[in-house]
């Protein structure tokens, strides 16, 4: 039997502190305690878990007295300010930001891939990978352990929920106003994303890719100890509400096999193949949305590369992404 623990969500009121509530639920994480911990305007609101009402207080440096495990979803700056605080009061932080993923001292996990990485959290935290990149790995990880991953080259297609329920808010919004001849308004995104497409995820770096996808190229040579593997990646936002899609070419050092790779899924924990072009069948946002696994297709030898194979992933971004890889963690702890 395992030992309840008492976890406090950072964020508690977000989309992604959502489905952490949702996952901790479903899966039956054994908790003594909840807190749930969000900003000042947020203190007061009432969130049902498990039959039981519970009063979301103000996050604070005092508020992690007692906790054992602290599931941050609340942004980086929120991160960097609190997480050193419930680490200091004995909690085993794992945070959902980008503000620890490169530390050499914060361990950065996908409890499929390396989970015995949780012991080398010696500050306390734990980082959780970014979207899409956990995604990507999910399909790569499979492939990398039977051939060799050399390289990627990968296109994101990620939905708005990637921008928390703010993004999602603004795609409805547009779509009912573009539907009823009212007026769309652009906040979160620098565009309109209704019926179309953004080729900019996060912010332009000086060597102009973005923050999301250099973040592919850093956080997957972490994860997979491969400080010399080659990334480039170019991430679109596109007009899906939920699950990332990613088109991938992976070179290897082994010279891979369809039929082979497409077999690797079988019995892999986390990620599925689904892929058999005859009967046009092949993974779409919708086959993944609210569900844990994600999904493969679309598997072909690359026609440029040698040693190459060309594929196509899809994720629930909120929970695979994001609020399942975290518990998943925990449940590692």
């Amino acid at each position: 039997m395992k030992e309840a623990k008492h976890i406090a969500i950072v964020g508690a009121t977000g989309a992604v502190g959502e489905e952490m509530l949702a996952c901790l639920d479903q899966r039956d994480f054994p908790i003594s305690e909840l807190t749930l911990l969000a900003s000042a305007r947020s203190a007061g609101k009432k969130i049902t878990f498990q039959g039981k009402e519970i009063v979301v207080k103000e996050l604070t440096h005092e508020a992690f007295e007692g906790v054992e495990i602290a599931l941050f979803a609340a942004g980086g700056g929120i991160s960097e300010t609190f997480a050193p605080s419930a680490a200091k009061a004995g909690a085993i932080v794992i945070d959902n930001s980008s503000a620890f993923r490169m530390d050499d001292e914060v361990p950065l996990i996908v409890p499929e891939i390396n989970p015995e990485a949780a012991k080398d959290a010696v500050k306390g935290i734990i980082a959780n990978p970014n979207c899409t990149t956990i995604i990507s790995l999910m399909a790569l990880y499979p492939l990398h352990k039977k051939y060799g991953l050399k390289s990627i080259i990968a296109s994101s297609y990620q939905a708005v929920s990637g921008s928390g329920a703010a993004g999602i808010a603004e795609l409805k919004q547009q779509c009912e106003a573009l539907a009823n001849g009212g007026e769309v308004v652009s906040e979160v995104y620098p565009t309109q994303i209704a019926f179309n497409v953004i080729p900019q995820v996060d912010v332009f770096q000086p060597d102009n890719y973005t923050k999301e996808e250099l973040k592919m190229l850093n956080e997957a040579r972490k994860i997979l100890k491969l400080p010399e593997l080659k990334v480039t990646c170019t991430c679109v936002r596109v007009p899906v509400y939920r699950s990332h899609s990613v088109s991938i070419t992976a070179g290897f050092e082994k010279t891979p096999n369809v039929a082979e790779a497409r077999a690797v899924y079988a019995d892999y924990p986390g990620v599925d193949a689904k892929d058999d072009p005859s009967q046009n069948i092949f993974p779409t946002p919708l086959d993944t949305t609210l569900k844990d696994n994600c999904l493969v297709g679309r598997i072909r030898e690359d026609k440029v590369l040698d040693d190459a194979l060309a594929l196509w992933v899809v994720g629930d971004q909120v929970r695979k992404g994001a609020a399942l890889n975290a518990v998943q963690i925990a449940e590692i702890l």
